[in-house]
């Protein structure tokens, strides 16, 4: 074997296991994205599973407000479904930006109950309303120190599959960058 076949040979094996590392590391980082939304995950079920139980509470107060009561479910189903899509790609920024505006549109009709929640002292002197609004917010709280590692990870990732030279192999296995989780805020 001559030296330049050596050297060739060298060069290529080199190159090889770049290639490797480097689809590796972006699995790695995918996996950390996955990982960090099952966090979010946790919290969001237990949301979800908290919300028709709060609607019902209210019900006797609010029989009047069934359209209200009828948004925050459809709300809730709307988001509960962004997030069951989330879960099984966690690294679509369609599937992760989905999520976003039907978490902004449950919390947007949760605000609506909430004040009526405020608006009237029968409700807002129930001990059983009150516990699931704590609940709510306990949750929303850990839902967002969740959604900043997500965030995080995301950023990670989409920094190793953007910088040259593993956009390369990010194209050639079709790596695409993922969107951070923003946080849903209430219109005032």
């Amino acid at each position: 074997m001559t030296p330049t076949q050596i050297i060739s040979l060298a060069m290529t094996a080199l190159l090889i296991f770049w290639a490797v590392g480097a689809y590796n590391r972006l699995v790695r980082l995918t996996n950390t994205i996955a990982n960090a939304f099952g966090h979010i995950d946790v919290q969001l079920k237990r949301r979800y599973d908290l919300v028709p139980k709060l609607v019902e509470a209210c019900k006797k107060y609010l029989n009047h407000e069934r359209e209200t009561m009828e948004a925050v479910i459809s709300a809730r189903n709307q988001a509960k479904a962004a997030c069951d899509g989330v879960r099984s790609r966690p690294t679509s920024a369609l599937a992760v930006t989905t999520l976003t505006a039907a978490e902004q549109a449950l919390t947007s009709s949760l605000g609506s109950l909430f004040a009526f929640n405020e608006a009237l002292p029968e409700l807002k002197a129930d001990q059983t309303i009150r516990d699931f609004c704590e609940e709510l917010t306990s949750l929303d709280n850990q839902v967002t120190f969740a959604r900043q590692a997500f965030n995080d990870a995301v950023l990670d990732f989409n920094d190793a599959q953007g910088q040259f030279p593993a956009v390369l192999i990010a194209k050639l296995f079709s790596f695409a960058p993922s969107a951070m989780l923003q946080a849903a805020e209430v219109a005032e």
